[in-house]
């Protein structure tokens, strides 16, 4: 929307070599807030297509994107709005993770992701890969930090599998890998 012309574009005024527009969600379930960016639609690449476009007029630096899958931490309400799972009334969507378990005291539980469930994302990091580099994205980083789904794949905290998915770390790094190979 507007704020991201005016914050991308004063950002690539500012002397900065390389500007990274953050968290950036691959599918409309894998946002955390109703007011994250995302990249998972034409109406997504065409609104920030625009935005890279007037960013790029207004100075000389280059553009990376993260793209991310929320996981657990989905369905939340914006920091200034108190934080935490939005309430039944706010339009919740149901999360996913490596595991069933919640983020935190008082979250829903989200339900583990199935082997469609991840060949889905998958397919929806690749898109969002494409669509970035149409908008002409110079960097596009797979976002697995944070406690985003990714990384609930990689940690022994919230990942309880018993299959192929859980354990080891060679089997909880499988689906993030995956991804990244795609």
């Amino acid at each position: 929307n507007d704020w991201h012309l005016v914050h991308l574009g004063m950002l690539a005024n500012s002397g900065a070599a390389l500007v990274i527009v953050a968290a950036t969600h691959v599918e409309r379930n894998g946002r955390i807030t109703h007011g994250c960016l995302g990249l998972y639609n034409d109406d997504n690449e065409a609104a920030l297509t625009r935005v890279i476009a007037s960013a790029r007029r207004m100075g000389t630096a280059k553009f990376g994107i993260q793209i991310a899958h929320s996981g657990r931490k989905g369905s939340s309400r914006r920091p200034w709005e108190g934080g935490g799972p939005l309430k039944a009334d706010a339009d919740p969507w149901p999360t996913m993770a490596a595991s069933p378990i919640p983020f935190g005291d008082g979250w829903p539980t989200p339900r583990e992701a199935t082997e469609a469930d991840m060949e889905r994302v998958r397919a929806a990091f690749v898109a969002a890969a494409k669509r970035a580099l149409r908008i002409s994205f110079d960097e596009v980083e797979l976002h697995m930090a944070h406690g985003y789904l990714a990384h609930g794949f990689m940690s022994p905290i919230s990942n309880r599998r018993t299959d192929q998915y859980g354990g080891s770390l060679a089997n909880r790094l499988r689906s993030p890998l995956s991804n990244a190979r795609a």
